[in-house]
């Protein structure tokens, strides 16, 4: 038996182990059905289950989702469209997401792959600081696709904008503590009690 701070208690009889449990206010709890002898502990259960339930919420919490996030462009994009294409590429990849970039070839377009090719390329160079082509180009019937992976991992993105946002909270915060008494005024009523 193993003693509620941990300690070893011995080897116990079963009513003796429960008369324990009472008198300490306690619930007797076996831990290891299968060991010769079994091992039971003297604990609080109820915390003991709140506990391992906030930590497995904790791990929940911490746990991360992939998610991949999908880019579709034509070979004969407009440069501006290209910009905003490109910029929610990089929004994606910030957050710690996953892109799929697909580009559709529709007509004659077919008969020019490089086109496409060399589109994606682009994309990859543009956005080297932010990841990095998790898979190269390929042609899939009308459509060529290239996978691109985040160079930080999701945690840490969502890390980096916690911070960010309690960054800025507490500088407006702050900003409204310093605009409600300036420096040097002072309450005319406080002034006229003297």
């Amino acid at each position: 038996m193993v003693g509620p701070n941990g300690e070893q208690v011995g080897i116990v009889r079963v009513e003796d182990a429960l008369r324990l449990a009472e008198e300490a206010n306690l619930d007797l709890v076996e831990v290891a059905p299968m060991a010769k002898p079994p091992v039971a502990k003297l604990m609080d259960f109820g915390k003991f289950k709140y506990e391992a339930a906030m930590k497995a919420r904790e791990a929940r919490k911490n746990q991360v989702n992939t998610v991949i996030k999908e880019i579709k462009l034509r070979p004969k994009i407009d440069p501006h469209d290209y910009g905003t294409k490109r910029g929610h590429v990089e929004r994606f990849l910030k957050a710690g997401d996953k892109v799929k970039v697909t580009i559709m070839f529709r007509g004659r377009e077919q008969s020019r792959p490089e086109l496409g090719r060399r589109l994606l390329e682009r994309l990859a160079q543009d956005i080297a600081d932010l990841g990095y082509v998790e898979s190269a180009p390929k042609q899939d019937g009308r459509n060529m696709i290239m996978v691109i992976g985040p160079t930080k991992k999701k945690a840490e993105a969502k890390a980096e904008q916690r911070r960010a946002r309690d960054r800025s909270a507490a500088e407006a915060a702050h900003a409204a503590n310093g605009a409600e008494a300036p420096v040097g005024s002072e309450d005319p009523a406080a002034s006229a009690a003297e």
